[in-house]
């Protein structure tokens, strides 16, 4: 069965493209008491408030006559950032190269919880970083890009 982001992808990502942006990814949370629908989306130039309103008022009607959400929830547009988290496949083939922050579930072999590298390749059970690092993707919990400033 398709989780509530799967379910939202399938619903707005087809209206977000045909209006010129890519969907980046979509997060249903609850913090606190509060549900949030969280919808990030890119372009190559960027994302400013006239294009979050923009998807926002263009997916809100589609949203709520599917109804796939039956609590009372926050929806969010809003840009991935500058520093990413690479939740999917395709957010790790597009960063190839790039310097990435690795957060581990439990510590590795070398006692680190945390491991930054340049990302060189991935498969199904591991991301490998330069010096031929590999990581075990089932003890990961965040990878996300760094920006140096």
């Amino acid at each position: 069965m398709a989780s509530i982001e799967e379910k939202i992808e399938a619903l707005v990502k087809e209206k977000i493209e045909n209006i010129g942006y890519e969907l980046y990814d979509v997060e249903y949370a609850k913090e606190g008491k509060n549900y949030f629908l969280r919808i990030f989306i890119d372009k190559p130039e960027g994302i400013d408030i006239e294009d979050c309103e923009k998807v926002n008022n263009e997916i809100n009607d589609i949203l709520d006559t599917a109804d796939y959400i039956k609590e009372q929830y926050f929806l969010e547009v809003s840009s991935p950032g500058i520093e990413r988290v690479l939740k999917k496949d395709r957010h790790l083939k597009q960063n190839i190269g790039k310097e990435v922050q690795i957060k581990l579930f439990k510590k590795d072999e070398q006692g680190r919880k945390e491991i930054q590298g340049t990302l060189k390749a991935f498969d199904a059970e591991y991301i490998i970083l330069e010096d031929d690092v590999k990581i075990e993707r089932k003890n990961i919990s965040q990878i996300k890009t760094i920006y140096n400033w």
